[in-house]
């Protein structure tokens, strides 16, 4: 199925770009390419909310589908070495991206064509829906074999919308997903392409949804930060998360010193 009419095209740093388009009325259909596997930088994240800022202030209402120009990939999640070194990287960029999507005016569908990894899983996990090729591609939280931890909100927002198992499963197991076990999990909610991604749609009538409703007004966003209020205070309140992370990391070093003494008596006391 074609793509549908160019409405705009925005740059991604110096060899990318998103380009959106309109693959049937009020559908609009993000899609990025930022090579070489559409990593989580500022400009990307950056680029990304203008696009959605553009569709919301200057056309109808309608579905906002996003999906990945790399076949191989949706996103393969955060580039570390960038996240950790650029100031105001997480407040400005990601967490301003995440919390876009989560409260976005109009209904979103994650059309994840290839793999979707961490940071890309989580992005993913911030549309309303998710439609999955079941021909390519696994989802999975890897920060288990990374030795990464996650922050707050990139673990509520499984906890808002995932089974208590499928999200110990993503945790605690890293399980890499392939599509139908996503399905059958509640990761996803239908497998296809875009052409099921529209069929999905139109049966889900998600277009009459971001229309008003008999006030004459939309209250979407508003039951969006509702439904997700854990996720969408950590995205807000980022600066409260930090501090508390800090406090965490020394109390337990304080704990883990007290262990050391603990077992060093321990040992003595054997000899």
């Amino acid at each position: 199925m074609a793509k549908g009419a160019l409405l705009f095209e925005l740059a991604v740093g110096s060899n990318g770009n998103i380009v959106v388009t309109q693959p049937v009325d009020k559908v609009y259909l993000i899609s990025f390419t930022s090579p070489p596997d559409n990593r989580l930088t500022t400009e990307f994240c950056t680029s990304l909310i203008l696009a959605l800022d553009i569709l919301a202030t200057r056309h109808p209402a309608g579905v906002v589908i996003t999906t990945s120009g790399i076949t191989k990939f949706y996103s393969n999640g955060l580039d570390l070495d960038h996240a950790s070194f650029t100031p105001g990287f997480f407040p400005e960029a990601l967490y301003a991206l995440w919390l876009r999507l989560l409260t976005y005016p109009m209904p979103t569908v994650s059309l994840i064509n290839g793999h979707a990894f961490a940071g890309a899983f989580m992005t993913a996990m911030m549309h309303d829906y998710r439609v999955m090729n079941p021909h390519r591609g696994f989802l999975c939280l890897n920060e288990l074999e990374l030795g990464v931890p996650l922050r707050a909100p990139m673990s509520s927002v499984f906890r808002e919308k995932v089974s208590p198992g499928t999200y110990r499963k993503l945790v605690l197991e890293a399980a890499r997903l392939k599509a139908l076990d996503a399905l059958k999990e509640g990761v996803v909610d239908s497998l296809g392409g875009l052409e099921e991604a529209l069929t999905f749609i139109d049966e889900m009538k998600l277009v009459a949804k971001a229309g008003p409703g008999l006030t004459g007004k939309s209250a979407l966003v508003e039951l969006k930060r509702e439904m997700y209020r854990e996720t969408v205070g950590y995205l807000e309140n980022f600066s409260d998360e930090d501090r508390r992370d800090f406090e965490v990391r020394e109390r337990e070093k304080k704990r883990q010193a007290a262990r050391e003494v603990r077992v060093g008596k321990w040992e003595k006391a054997k000899l």
